[in-house]
C-alpha cells in the first residue's frame, strides 16, 4: 500500500500512539480512513467525469463529420438540379445532335429482297437456300 513495506507502517503506527496517545488513536483512524476513502470516491468521480467528456467530444468529432457529409451531399445534389447551370452547359455542348447539318452516311449494303409465300417448298428449293 502507497509502497510501503510492514516495516514502514509498523514505525508510522508506533509514532502515531507516542504524538496522540490511546485515547486519541481510535478516532484519528476512523478519521484517516473517511479521507482515504473521499478522496477516493473523488478520484472515480473525476475519472469517469474525464470519461464522459471524452466520450462526449468523440461524439461531437462523429457529429461534425456527417454534417460535413450532408453539407457536401447537399451541395452536389443542388449543383446536379440547377437548371441554369444545365442551360449554360447545354449551350456549351459541340454535339453533332446540336448541329443543323448532318453528317453523310455511308452507304450500306441493301438487304436481299425475299419474297414471302405460304405454299410449300420442295426439297430441291431447300437444299439450294
Amino acid at each position: 500500500m502507497f509502497g510501503l513495506g510492514f516495516t514502514e507502517i509498523l514505525i508510522i503506527i508506533v509514532i502515531a500512539i507516542l504524538f496522540l496517545g490511546p485515547d486519541k488513536l481510535p478516532s484519528a483512524m476512523v478519521e484517516v480512513a473517511k479521507f482515504f476513502r473521499n478522496a477516493k470516491k473523488t478520484i472515480g468521480t473525476v475519472k469517469d467525469s474525464l470519461e464522459q467528456e471524452m466520450n462526449v467530444a468523440d461524439i461531437k468529432e462523429e457529429a461534425l463529420a456527417y454534417k460535413k457529409e450532408l453539407l457536401q451531399a447537399s451541395e452536389d445534389l443542388n449543383r446536379a438540379t440547377n437548371m441554369t447551370d444545365v442551360g449554360a452547359h447545354l449551350t456549351n455542348l459541340k454535339d453533332d445532335l446540336l448541329e443543323d447539318t448532318p453528317k453523310p452516311e455511308t452507304p450500306k449494303a441493301a438487304p436481299k429482297p425475299e419474297k414471302v409465300t405460304f405454299e410449300k417448298k420442295s426439297k430441291q428449293e431447300n437444299i439450294d437456300v
